[in-house]
C-alpha cells in the first residue's frame, strides 16, 4: 500500500501563467482562485495568470498566489479523482502555510490573508538593497558556517538559511557580509551565486516581523493538524495548535532544514511524495536527496488527468 507525503513549494516557484491552464480546465482550482480575490480584495488571480512579472514576484503577492495555486491543485485533483489518503506533510518556507492548510490547522481564508501580510512585513523589515542570499553549492554545513563566521563583521550578518541536500545550503543575511561569503566560497572551490530574492529571509534580519506576525496569528482560529505536518523550523511534528503558530513565528529567522525535514517524513513511513503547485524544482529538489521515493508534480491540468507526471 502506498503511504504518501504532501510538500508544497516556497517563494521562488511563482511563474506567470501559474494556475492559468488548472483552473480553465477545472472548475474546482477556478473556485480555488476565486476565494483567494474575495479573501484578499486583490485580483491575485490576474496576477498569477497575466503578471506582470514584477506584481507576481512582489513578496506579498508571490506567497499568496503560491499557497493558492498548491490548495487549487489539491482541489482539483479530488474533484476529479475523489479525497487525497495522505500520511504527513511538509513545506518549503512559505509552503509549511499550505501544508497546515490542507491538514486542516488553517482555513484557506485566514491563511491567505496572513501570508500576504507575512510578505508585506518581511518586505518592509529591510531596506531594498540592505539584504542579500546566495546559494553554494559544494559545501558541507560546517564549512558553510564558518564561512558565514568570517564574513561576518561587525553588524553586518550572514547566516545559513536553507539546508536543502545534496550540498546545496542558501544564506542570508547584509548584502556587504554575503558578497564577502560568495567570495569566500568561491576561493574555497565552491560554486555560489547570489539568489534574487527581495529580502534576507530566514535570518535574524527579519526579526521585526516576529511580534506582528504572532499578533496576527493569535487572532484567527489555529488548530491541532488532522495529518501530521513536520516543521522546517523546529524539526518535529507538529501536533497542537501551540506547536502550529510557535513554529509559523520561528521559521521567520529560523534556516529551514528542508533535508531533515524530508527524511524524518521518509522514516515515518511515507515512501511516494506528491509535490503540490507551481514549478517542478521543488520536485527534483527531493529527488537529489535519492530517498526510497516516488516523486510527482502536480500543478498541471495534465497532471491532475494522470494524478502527477514524473518530476
Amino acid at each position: 500500500m502506498t503511504v504518501r507525503a504532501l510538500l508544497f513549494p516556497g517563494q521562488g516557484s511563482q511563474a506567470v501563467g501559474m494556475g492559468k491552464e488548472l483552473a480553465h480546465a477545472h472548475p474546482a482550482a477556478a473556485a480555488v482562485f476565486a476565494r483567494a480575490d474575495e479573501a484578499l480584495g486583490l485580483p491575485l488571480t490576474r496576477r498569477c495568470f497575466e503578471g506582470p512579472p514584477e506584481a507576481l514576484t512582489a513578496t506579498a503577492i508571490a506567497q499568496p498566489a503560491l499557497l493558492t495555486h498548491a490548495v487549487a491543485s489539491l482541489a482539483a485533483i479530488e474533484a476529479k479523482h475523489g479525497p487525497v489518503v495522505f500520511h504527513g506533510a511538509a513545506g518549503h518556507s512559505l509552503g509549511e502555510w499550505t501544508a497546515l492548510v490542507v491538514a486542516g490547522a488553517l482555513d484557506f481564508d485566514d491563511a491567505v490573508r496572513l501570508v500576504h501580510l507575512r510578505g508585506r512585513l518581511m518586505q518592509d523589515a529591510v531596506p531594498v538593497g540592505v539584504g542579500a542570499m546566495a546559494a553554494a553549492l559544494g559545501l558541507d554545513g560546517a564549512k558553510v558556517a564558518d564561512l558565514c563566521a568570517a564574513a561576518s563583521v561587525g553588524d553586518e550578518i550572514v547566516v545559513p538559511a536553507t539546508f536543502n541536500g545534496g550540498g546545496n545550503i542558501v544564506v542570508s543575511g547584509h548584502r556587504a557580509a554575503v558578497e564577502r561569503f560568495l567570495a569566500g566560497a568561491s576561493a574555497a572551490g565552491a560554486r555560489a551565486l547570489p539568489v534574487e530574492v527581495s529580502a534576507p529571509f530566514h535570518s535574524p534580519l527579519m526579526a521585526p516581523v516576529e511580534e506582528p506576525l504572532r499578533s496576527a496569528l493569535d487572532r484567527v482560529a489555529v488548530r491541532a493538524p488532522r495529518v501530521r505536518v513536520r516543521s522546517t523550523a523546529r524539526d518535529a511534528w507538529l501536533e497542537t495548535a501551540a506547536a502550529v503558530r510557535d513554529a509559523l513565528v520561528a521559521q521567520l529567522v529560523a534556516p529551514v532544514l528542508w533535508e531533515t525535514c524530508v527524511g524524518a517524513l521518509a522514516a515515518s513511513g511515507a515512501d511516494e511524495a506528491w509535490v503540490l503547485g507551481s514549478g517542478k524544482s521543488l520536485a527534483r529538489m527531493v529527488q537529489r536527496l535519492r530517498l526510497p521515493w516516488r516523486v510527482r508534480a502536480v500543478g498541471g491540468p495534465e497532471d491532475v488527468e494522470d494524478e502527477g507526471s514524473e518530476a
